[in-house]
């Protein structure tokens, strides 16, 4: 299997950035693209923040950040976006998604890998929205990137063989571990976690229990982060996006549905940590 030197990642929002730094890390070439400045602006840098703050930890020195650094071009311009292997984190809107796809095929290879880092829409839908369905699959890397060792690479009804085998020794390249599955509604992870995350919210909602309990307990029962406190971390829009997406790919159960106190949380604009508020102040 070819070694992967060159990448293009599509967005840098907070998935989109720490994919980049991680496969720029790993030494290979990194294409960032996002077409608000700001937004790349901001990206270029939270990265170099990032690496600054490991060079002062000792885990890497100052020629390796310089190295990591000018291994990265930040561009808002798609016809720079050209790349063996190419991994979209954009907004999480299935229209907007395919659009990108479509743009990239027109200036790309007709053998470059489509990778979307979607946490829950279909892969096999945004395939049948694109004109080469047979590159596309989904690459679910989960947040911190730099960090988080798990990347669900799921496998599309059109998606060629070595496509997939291309993105599971990629993730073994970055220094992941792949585990293969098919498309499904949520794929694993998120279709796993629903009732993590509902059920806690349920029990506050009903008064059975605060947000702080249930994080303690929770904790305290062996998990890494509590439901809050992860739904924090992650981004209440994304989670309850995510809720949405599965909820209603299933049928609409009722013990999938959708939390209204997160859907409160949206209205106010409390996210989570990127807003400085959200279950908890930050």
């Amino acid at each position: 299997m070819q070694t992967i030197t060159t990448i293009a990642v599509c967005g840098a929002g907070t998935m989109g950035s720490g994919i980049a730094q991680l496969c720029a890390q790993k030494g290979i070439q990194t294409i960032v693209f996002e077409v608000n400045e700001a937004v790349l602006a901001k990206s270029r840098d939270g990265i170099a923040k990032n690496l600054n703050l490991l060079q002062q930890k000792g885990k890497l020195d100052a020629q390796q950040v310089t190295d990591i650094f000018n291994s990265l071009q930040f561009t808002h311009e798609i016809q720079n976006c050209k790349a063996p292997v190419i991994i979209e984190a954009i907004v999480e809107q299935q229209e907007a998604k395919a659009s990108l796809f479509n743009q990239l095929l027109a200036i790309n290879s007709n053998n470059c890998i489509l990778a979307s880092n979607t946490s829950s829409i279909s892969i096999n839908a945004l395939a049948k929205a694109i004109k080469k369905p047979e590159l596309l699959a989904g690459l679910h890397f989960f947040n911190p990137a730099t960090i988080m060792q798990l990347v669900e690479v799921i496998k599309g009804t059109h998606t060629l063989p070595e496509i997939i085998d291309t993105l599971m020794a990629l993730s073994k390249q970055l220094g992941k571990t792949p585990v293969l599955c098919n498309d499904a509604p949520g794929f694993i992870v998120n279709r796993v976690a629903r009732p993590y995350y509902l059920e806690a919210l349920r029990l506050v909602e009903q008064g059975l229990a605060t947000v702080e309990q249930v994080d303690e307990i929770m904790e305290a029962s062996g998990f890494k982060m509590g439901p809050f406190k992860l739904m924090d971390l992650i981004g209440i829009d994304i989670n309850y996006g995510v809720s949405c997406i599965v909820w209603e790919a299933l049928g609409k159960p009722t013990r999938l549905q959708p939390s209204a106190l997160q859907q409160q949380k949206l209205t106010l604009q409390q996210l989570g940590k990127k807003t400085g508020k959200g279950f908890y102040e930050y």
